[in-house]
């Protein structure tokens, strides 16, 4: 695998030699301290140019890109990709996403400015001092505190949606089922563990995207406790998840409820632990 040093230097030299491209900029985890370290770290790389209009000679241009970069054994390139898969955003960025044999992964935008929001960011190369000024905030990331109503709003979300879990599995529609315990409900989920993360940590800590830093924060109990909520097809075991969910689900959302001293809504819970029981045990359902 190349190193460090040799991406740098590629991606500088490209620029150096190319009068349309203005300034180099990296983002991603490579330049965040809190981020650990290793081989598998993608290069997110920021091409600045001039004007708009100076970003269409790269457009879905492979032959620069394999020209400059080499041939890539897997390459996307989402502004070509059609609008089922990828909509397009429309704002005329040009991305490219590059992972070469030797395990290097290059994530390349050309665009006309970068906006500096705070995030961590290492500039390779500017001809024309244009982002010497950008200022990173160490708390661009961190666990933001929750406002009540978002808690609230998080709490009706995961415990209505489960509703559509249950019937999915009773129903034997496993696709559906999945997809909504693993989308709508973990998101829900995992929202309400990333705030009790920060509470836990005074909001001063970065769970990392989709919670990759969540063993790194939460106790052992209960991150075993967080892996348990995973399942495989079996609906037995399907069913022993989503009740760890929801358990976890309550310790934590209490937990926060007592730090922003608001009320935890448990007859929405009761009513539902409620109707997952009947729909399990095929009862009826008496509230």
């Amino acid at each position: 695998m190349r190193t460090e040093k040799e991406i740098f230097d590629l991606i500088i030299n490209i620029a150096k030699d190319d009068e349309l491209l203005r300034a180099a900029i990296m983002t991603g985890s490579r330049t965040s301290p809190d981020s650990p370290k290793d081989k598998y770290q993608d290069y997110d790389i920021l091409y600045i140019v001039r004007e708009k209009k100076d970003i269409t000679p790269y457009y879905n241009n492979i032959e620069w890109l394999e020209k400059h970069f080499g041939k890539p054994f897997i390459m996307q390139l989402p502004e070509n990709m059609s609008k089922e898969i990828c909509p397009p955003d429309g704002d005329g960025h040009f991305t490219a996403l590059m992972l070469f044999n030797d395990g290097v992964r290059i994530d390349l935008t050309i665009d006309d400015n970068y906006i500096d929001d705070g995030e961590h960011t290492l500039v390779l190369f500017d001809k024309d001092d244009r982002f010497r000024s950008m200022n990173p905030d160490a708390k661009h990331w961190h666990v933001k505190p929750p406002v009540p109503k978002a808690f609230h709003d998080c709490c009706n979300e995961f415990w209505w949606c489960l509703n559509n879990v249950a019937k999915g599995i009773a129903r034997d529609e496993l696709p559906f089922a999945m997809n909504m315990y693993n989308t709508i409900v973990r998101e829900m989920h995992d929202k309400m563990v990333e705030w009790y993360i920060g509470i836990e940590n005074d909001f001063s800590v970065s769970v990392g995207k989709s919670g990759k830093y969540f063993k790194r924060y939460l106790p052992p109990e209960l991150y075993a406790k967080y892996a348990a909520t995973y399942s495989d097809s079996d609906y037995n075991n399907f069913w022993k998840a989503i009740f760890t969910a929801c358990e976890l689900f309550h310790y934590v959302a209490v937990k926060i409820a007592e730090h922003l001293n608001i009320k935890y809504n448990q007859d929405e819970e009761d009513g539902m632990i409620k109707y997952l029981n009947s729909v399990k045990s095929d009862s009826a359902i008496n509230f």
